[in-house]
Parts: structure tokens; C-alpha cells; sequence
């Protein structure tokens, strides 16, 4: 890095010496116009000097304008170089004085158009010089606006050349009275010091890049598709895709990532979750949603692959710490979300009877009562289940304790509750029925149905079970385990009858006068 911005400075050298013997010749009063270039080629110098402090070309590059607008007085110094495949011209670096309010935001994509006498000026081989802004008026009317609106009184600029080629131009605005010639010529000696490390950024910048890709291309081998996004012009790099996409979107808009997925998805994305998807890719907000995070990720079913995750990734950010490149990516999940839900289907799940076991019950219970979704709840357990082990064995036991969830899961409806609380006590929630005729109703049909049950080992036995119940109104406040115990006193009333029999909390002389 450093060796050729040494040899660059050597060449500088030789330059000015070449110069200064020309100057010798052909210039009146050259010995003040050497004192000019004495002194600029000692900031020269020492420009290099500081700019090799930094390790990155593009610290050399801003250190080095730096230097030179600190040393001789001006408003402004910048670089601006040329896209000549959009015919434009970019304002990539600048230097202000303190005070001096930046332009280099508004620089971006200048029409070359707006220039071109400019441009016809560096043709002839002469910097432009502009000593009063307001002899421009009425000639070159746009670049005087442009001009009066950055309050640059004048300015000089000088050509970038590379093989004989103008690449940019390199400008200084308001600076002192000084010699405008002597100053053009430190432009044209800064203008070669300055394509040499252009160039040195470039080399770097592009080696950057390859080892960039190189480790996204092994990153992209667990995505579907893969793109690296410039936040600030909405362009991108395609680093992986699928077959099946590339085909249908190959009429698509290859440089605004925003028009490309967003046509994309309208084909890949089922109607249900596009109004998400399209939300998540919105690159306006997402400078703001990566602010505290390096990633952020949106599930969504695609009508091809199945369930698939998108995400973003934070690849950089600007010198103002603005977000400046990301990665998208888009992964299929669909096996993923299969041993997602049958893990979540085991977790929740009573292995035996295949109801919701306590913990899973007691939780969705207990999001209705925080909602104060009002309902029944009901405890029961099978009457004698130990003699039916003890008498016909565990086999025949657990029989039993299936075909009555069974019974239970097909009396209630699909939103209420049934659960296996342990052994051969179960549970039951139906929201929206407080009321002490419907329960009753329910109680009829739930025995109705366990009296068909029939288990060939136990000879025509029957199966009995005794049921507590609470009401618990929408008014009413309560926790899982206030209606587990008023159940369980009801139940406890319960047994003491033969048969199937349910009791209501309420009906019992203890129960509670005033509401929960």
C-alpha cells in the first residue's frame, strides 16, 4: 500500500522540478511565481507525510485534501469523478472549512451536460478558472445558479487525467487572492498525486470486494437466493439465485433491487402474507430496523418452496454511520417448521391420549381468564380407575383413560380446552358458555356419550366418572387455580354420588356469594 504512493511522490517530484526549470524559462517575475510554487510543493510534501499516517486509501485520500484546504485558506476542496456510462459526475470527496456547510449530498449524478464548457475547457488543456462568479450570469446561467447556491464567489479546477484521459476534476472554492496561475499549476501537480491514489483505492476496493464475494458465494450455499444491496442508490448484486426465479423475472429491472423483489414476490409469495413481505423489504425503513441489530428476519409460504425465512444482513455502514450496505437473503424452512410443530405438537402434547397436557392447558387457559373471556370449567376423574388397573391390568387401564379424552374432545367444540392433568384426572374449559342451563345441557351429552363407551376386557362394565364444575363470568376475576379448587370441592361433592354426576360450585353451601 505504501510503496506505491512512495513512487507516486518520486514522480511528483521530478514534476515539479520539471516545472520549475520551465517556469525559469518562460515565465516574467518568476521569481515570485517560484516562491508560489516553493511553497506549495512543501505542502505537497508534507500532505504525503500525513496522509501515510492511515492505513486505508480512502483515510489517504481525505487526509490529503484536508491538508492542502487547511494550508491555503479556502472554503472548499473536492474530487469529483466521472460515470461516463450514465453521463454523470460524482462529488466523492470533500473538505470544508470550519463553518462552511458540506455540498457533497447534493453532488451526486450531476448531468456532465450541465458542465460541458468545463469539459471543453480541459479538452484545450487549461483548468477552469472562475474569479467573480457573477460573469457567469447570463452565459452559463445553470452553472452560475448551481454555483451561487453553494455561495462560491470563485473557483478553480483542474482536470483528473489517467492514459490521457479526463476521469473527474479536482476543485478549490473560495479560495484566497493568490496567483490563479500558480494555483492551477498545484492543481495539476495535486491532480497526478491524487490519480495515483484513486487508483491505489480502486486496487484495494476491488481486492476488498473479490474476498467480499468470495466469503458471501460460501455464505450463500445455505440460501435459496442471495444480494448484496447498495442502500443509497438501491442497487445490487446478484450472489446467488434458483433457476425457477431467474426465469421468471429475467425481463425484470436488473439494477433497483426495491422494483425486482418486489414484482418478484407478487409471483412467489402467497396472497396471504405479501402485504408483510413487501413491508419487510422496504429499504426506506430499514436503516431505522437495523439500527440496534445486525439482522432482522420475516417467515413467510411461498407458492413454490414452502415456508421460507428472508432476512436482512448489516454488511456496513458510512462515515456518518448510516447504513450503506446489506445482504438479502431468502432460505426454505419448510422442513424446519415441520420438526418445528411436531416438536411444539410434543411439547404441548399428553403422549397417551394425544389432549393438551397440563402445562400447555393451563397456559391457554389462562390466556382466556387474562382476556376475561367468561366460561365453564370443569374437573373429573374416573370413578374406581384403580380397581380397573388392579382388576383387568394397566393395559386395560390406560384403554380407559383414551377413550374417555376421546369422549371429551368430541363433546366440546374445536376453541374449548381439554387437557390430561395427570393419572385419570382430566379437565375441560368452554369458553363463552357462564351459564348454569347450557352447563347443564353439556353435562348431558358428555355422560350421554361416556355411557357408549365399551372395553371388551371389562365384560359390559361401565365406565363412571364424577365432575366438578366452576362458572366463571366475564366480571368475574380469576386464576387458573381459583377454578382448579372450586372445581375440585365440587368434584370432591361429586363422588359421593354413584353414576356419572356433575356438581356446580356454586350449588354447594360453601361456595362464594360475591363474585371473584
Amino acid at each position: 500500500m505504501v510503496a506505491p504512493i512512495r513512487k507516486s511522490l518520486d514522480f511528483i517530484r521530478k514534476d515539479i522540478c520539471r516545472l520549475r526549470k520551465n517556469i525559469y524559462k518562460s515565465i516574467m517575475g518568476g521569481a515570485e511565481y517560484m516562491k508560489s510554487i516553493k511553497k506549495y510543493e512543501t505542502i505537497i510534501n508534507e500532505a504525503l507525510r500525513s496522509a501515510l499516517e492511515y492505513d486505508t486509501p480512502e483515510g489517504q485520500i481525505n487526509e490529503f485534501i484536508s491538508f492542502f484546504g487547511k494550508h491555503i485558506g479556502s472554503d472548499r476542496i473536492y474530487i469529483f469523478e466521472d460515470d461516463e456510462e450514465h453521463h454523470v459526475t460524482n462529488n466523492t470527496y470533500e473538505w470544508c472549512a470550519e463553518g462552511i456547510t458540506p455540498q457533497i449530498e447534493h453532488l451526486q449524478g450531476v448531468n456532465m451536460e450541465v458542465i460541458d464548457w468545463w469539459y471543453d475547457t480541459f479538452d484545450e488543456g487549461k483548468s477552469v478558472i472562475i474569479s467573480d462568479v457573477e460573469e457567469l450570469k447570463g452565459v452559463h446561467q445553470v452553472s452560475y445558479n448551481m454555483l451561487k447556491y453553494q455561495n462560491v464567489c470563485k473557483v478553480v479546477v483542474s482536470p483528473l487525467r489517467h492514459k490521457g484521459q479526463i476521469k473527474g476534476f479536482f476543485g478549490v472554492d473560495n479560495p484566497p487572492a493568490v496567483d490563479y496561475n500558480a494555483l492551477t499549476m498545484f492543481l495539476d501537480m495535486i491532480g497526478t498525486m491524487l490519480i495515483s491514489l484513486l487508483k491505489i483505492r480502486n486496487t484495494f476496493q476491488k481486492e476488498q470486494y473479490n474476498a467480499s464475494m468470495s466469503s458471501y458465494s460460501a455464505l450463500s450455499e445455505i440460501y435459496l437466493c442471495m444480494h448484496l444491496i447498495d442502500i443509497k442508490t438501491g442497487k445490487y448484486e446478484q450472489i446467488k439465485n434458483v433457476k425457477h426465479v431467474e426465469k421468471e423475472c429475467e425481463e425484470l429491472d436488473q439494477e433497483n433491487f426495491s422494483k425486482r423483489v418486489y414484482t418478484t414476490m407478487k409471483y412467489f409469495c402467497t396472497e396471504m402474507y405479501l402485504s408483510s413481505v413487501l413491508e419487510f423489504v422496504d429499504l426506506s425503513t430499514l436503516d431505522r430496523r437495523l439500527m440496534e441489530t445486525n439482522t432482522i428476519v420475516h417467515e413467510f409460504i411461498g407458492t413454490v418452496s414452502g415456508w421460507c425465512r428472508e432476512r436482512f444482513i448489516k454488511v456496513d455502514s458510512d462515515e456518518k454511520g448510516r447504513l450503506w450496505h446489506v445482504l438479502y437473503c431468502v432460505e426454505v424452512i419448510d422442513e424446519q417448521k415441520r420438526r418445528e410443530k411436531k416438536l411444539l405438537y410434543l411439547s404441548e402434547t399428553d403422549s397417551m391420549t394425544g389432549i393438551n397436557n397440563r402445562g400447555s392447558g393451563e397456559r391457554k387457559i389462562t390466556e382466556f381468564l387474562e382476556k376475561k373471556k367468561g366460561g365453564l370449567f370443569c374437573l373429573l376423574d374416573c370413578d374406581k380407575f384403580k380397581k380397573i388397573n388392579d382388576t383387568y391390568g394397566h393395559a386395560v387401564g390406560d384403554t380407559v383413560l383414551i377413550k374417555l379424552a376421546a369422549v371429551l374432545q368430541r363433546a366440546c367444540r374445536e376453541n374449548d380446552i381439554v387437557m390430561r392433568l395427570g393419572g385419570d384426572e382430566f379437565a375441560m374449559y368452554l369458553p363463552g358458555m357462564p351459564d348454569k342451563a347450557q352447563a347443564e345441557s353439556f353435562f348431558k351429552r358428555l355422560f350421554t356419550q361416556i355411557d357408549k363407551i365399551s372395553i371388551s376386557e371389562m365384560q359390559g362394565e361401565k365406565i363412571n366418572v364424577s365432575l366438578g364444575a366452576s362458572l366463571y363470568s366475564d366480571k368475574d376475576r380469576a386464576t387458573f387455580d381459583t377454578l382448579y379448587h372450586e372445581a375440585d370441592a365440587a368434584m370432591y361433592e361429586s363422588k359421593k354420588i354413584v353414576g356419572n354426576h356433575a356438581i356446580i360450585y356454586s350449588d354447594l353451601p360453601q361456595a362464594r356469594q360475591t363474585p371473584l
